[in-house]
């Protein structure tokens, strides 16, 4: 289930709200006792890549269930994309053995327990069912929430803290395998995901890359945004260059004309995470800064996020 971004503050029916959490989606599932899978958004298996959390779920006393949450690394009591970053790219099993990057599972929903589907049931009715049936030691950590239908102070204290803002789900509602109103994301600050269709050459002592040209889709068709030129450290420079590298074509695959010097064409097929202060009147980013590559969602999936009314 995936939550709309919205404007709104007040609610008439109550919402259950939760910290909105930076870090990758993924459901775990297990059956019979077996070996539990973490799943992505895309259906990749995840294993590998959080075995910890792999075994906190196997020493679980439930045989059969399906969770939805989210990992996260931790930094200074904040979830730190950037930091999760470093952990995807070890790719040796020594290294992610040994801990050079933490990360926290933390669990909100309950979509299946003891061979049951609990879809059909309100959130806050799963929640009770999830926090009951699980033992949350680290790296598992159980969402906590509150309910109401102001959420003006909470999220005015979630900015204050430094998070990224809140999810508001409608306290009374299933589990919708799809985006859905009924849950809605409040955020502190602009931000969303964007597909990469070019770069630039660096200038100066720059390496790698100037910056990277990212769109969204409308239609059907890869609409421009803007270039991002901020955000980057060296290591990622390097690695990024030499995967666009790979994904390099003669043509533009935006369909808005995109008018800069030095650019590399590449097939959209990587999805980054950006920050900025405001869209423009002409579709475009102001102030972006680059957060992180997204392993975890489809190109064509990324629209640009307007809030609801």
């Amino acid at each position: 289930m995936l939550a709309v971004l919205s404007d709104r503050r007040t609610f008439a029916d109550a919402m259950l709200f939760e910290r909105k959490l930076d870090g990758v989606r993924v459901v775990a599932t297990r059956r019979d006792g077996g070996r539990p899978r973490l799943l992505s958004r895309t259906g990749r298996e995840l294993n590998r890549t959080y075995p910890e959390v792999v075994d906190a779920l196997a020493t679980q006393d439930r045989p059969d269930f399906c969770v939805d949450g989210e990992i996260t690394a931790v930094k200074g009591g904040r979830s730190d994309f950037a930091l999760l970053q470093r952990r995807m790219q070890l790719t040796r099993p020594e290294d992610v053995r040994a801990g050079r990057v933490s990360v926290r599972s933390y669990l909100f929903d309950l979509l299946r327990l003891d061979g049951r589907s609990v879809t059909a049931l309100p959130v806050r009715t799963r929640k009770s069912l999830l926090r009951d049936a699980f033992d949350f030691r680290l790296p598992l950590r159980y969402t906590p929430h509150r309910v109401g239908r102001d959420g003006r102070e909470l999220l005015a204290d979630a900015c204050g803290r430094g998070w990224e803002g809140l999810i508001a789900k409608r306290a009374d509602g299933p589990y919708l395998h799809r985006r859905s109103t009924d849950w809605l994301k409040l955020k502190c600050t602009a931000g969303q995901e964007l597909v990469v269709g070019g770069f630039t050459e660096p200038a100066g002592s720059r390496l790698g890359f100037g910056a990277l040209l990212v769109g969204h889709y409308q239609d059907g068709r890869l609409r421009y945004a803007g270039k991002v030129g901020t955000g980057y450290d060296t290591a990622t420079l390097r690695r990024l260059r030499g995967r666009l590298g790979r994904l390099e074509r003669d043509r533009s695959p935006f369909a808005d004309e995109v008018r800069e010097r030095a650019v590399h064409w590449v097939s959209p097929e990587l999805v980054v995470q950006i920050d900025f202060t405001e869209w423009t009147g002409a579709g475009r980013l102001r102030h972006p800064r680059f957060k992180g590559l997204r392993d975890d969602k489809r190109p064509t999936d990324v629209i640009r996020e307007r809030g609801t009314p």
